[in-house]
């Protein structure tokens, strides 16, 4: 298995030993970039803060540990973050 079937339906920031998603949350699917087909846990944002965006901290983005991966909810469908780019 490589890396991206490895990641694939893991939440974003999830324990290692518990990756899926949990019932009673709220999720975004992840596309392109380097966090690709992660989910992200949406619940406790409001939806101004949703539609700003979100910079993921990675260690696999263009800049390395310490970089990360900019990701904005798709317009017209808010369950999707589409990558922007990686930042320092």
């Amino acid at each position: 298995m490589d890396e991206v079937e490895f990641m694939r339906g893991r939440v974003y920031g999830a324990d290692h030993d518990n990756p899926g998603p949990r019932a009673g949350r709220v999720y975004a699917h992840l596309v392109g970039g380097p966090l690709d087909g992660l989910l992200l846990d949406v619940t406790d944002l409001t939806e101004q803060q949703r539609g700003r965006g979100v910079a993921l901290a990675t260690e696999i983005g263009r800049y390395g540990p310490g970089g990360r991966a900019s990701y904005t909810p798709r317009p017209g469908d808010a369950r999707r973050f589409d990558w922007r780019g990686d930042v320092p």
